[in-house]
């Protein structure tokens, strides 16, 4: 095996094979032809000696020697990308960059509108696009490069993450305006007796649901009460302005209702259960002018002073 018989190119094939576990899906994403990209992993194959991935009922899965060579190649092209850009200036008028977010369904209605605006006004010739993604897999999309940034509920779960608290939230429940506790004075808060006669509805979002509001009701024992789970917030104000349900929502989302909705907030026991949003990234791009003006401009839109 000689490197410098090796077209460097090839290791874009390499890596996107691995992470997608196609060679059709690896052809899609590097613009290629399923043709050449066939030919660059048989080119590949014959390299290595080794036939790298081979087939499995979910799709190629790699050989071990796969496993041990394509995560350090794949850390590297990371690191040169990130070298390369790095020493270049970035002038965000002028630049042509497509950013890859990874936002939750609440955060592309909360995140998602002001920083396209903000992109819109300062990088007009740039595109974004928020990317599905579970947020459990948020690092590993990261760490492939499939996702620039991403914002939400997160905590670095590899070494190789970096991340920035931007604010804390804590849930509130919302009702129509006109639902009233049935026992109990009525004020801004509700006791733990007044929601324990409530019918609740909470969203569940698979791929980022935050579980904090289920503990609260397991220790207030209110699991049951839970009449609705929907899969996403966006069906929750319709719910709740239309029938007796309380919702159970972020603040800034309900805060956000209040202007289309005729919803009523109330604070719930002990303040609610609270969590940080933050901000992530892949330590590579910390030190890229242009990603360091995407994080400049997310930091502007939403970080808050702590309360």
């Amino acid at each position: 095996m000689n490197f410098r018989q090796l077209d460097l190119n090839l290791l874009r094939v390499l890596c996107a094979v691995y992470r997608l576990g196609s060679v059709t899906e690896a052809a899609r994403q590097l613009a290629l032809s399923q043709p050449a990209t066939s030919n660059a992993l048989a080119r590949l194959r014959a390299f290595f000696d080794d036939e790298l991935f081979v087939r499995s009922p979910r799709g190629l899965h790699p050989t071990r020697r796969a496993q041990r060579i394509v995560p350090a190649v794949m850390a590297q092209l990371q690191a040169l990308e990130s070298s390369v850009m790095s020493s270049e200036g970035f002038e965000p008028a002028s630049a042509s960059v497509h950013w890859r977010l990874s936002l939750s369904d609440l955060g592309e209605m909360m995140f998602l509108p002001p920083l396209a605006q903000a992109l819109r006004d300062q990088s007009p010739r740039s595109q974004v696009s928020n990317v599905s993604v579970a947020a459990l897999q948020v690092s590993a999309a990261l760490d492939a490069h499939d996702v620039d940034l991403a914002i939400g509920i997160l905590g670095p779960s590899h070494s190789s993450i970096a991340s920035e608290r931007l604010f804390q939230e804590h849930f509130v429940a919302i009702t129509a305006s006109d639902w009233r506790p049935s026992q109990g004075r009525v004020g801004n808060s509700l006791s733990a007796r007044q929601l324990s006669l409530a019918s609740l509805a909470v969203a569940s979002p698979a791929a980022t649901y935050h579980g904090s509001v289920d503990l609260m009701l397991t220790k207030l024992k209110l699991n049951d009460r839970i009449v609705l789970r929907a899969r996403h917030y966006g069906a929750l104000p319709e719910l709740v302005t239309g029938s007796d349900l309380m919702a159970i929502v972020p603040l800034m989302f309900a805060n956000s209702l209040a202007p289309r909705y005729d919803v009523r907030l109330w604070e719930l026991p002990d303040h609610g259960p609270s969590y940080d949003v933050s901000m992530v990234w892949h330590q590579t791009a910390t030190p890229d002018p242009a990603h360091a003006w995407l994080r400049g401009v997310v930091r502007d839109l939403f970080k808050r002073a702590p309360s």
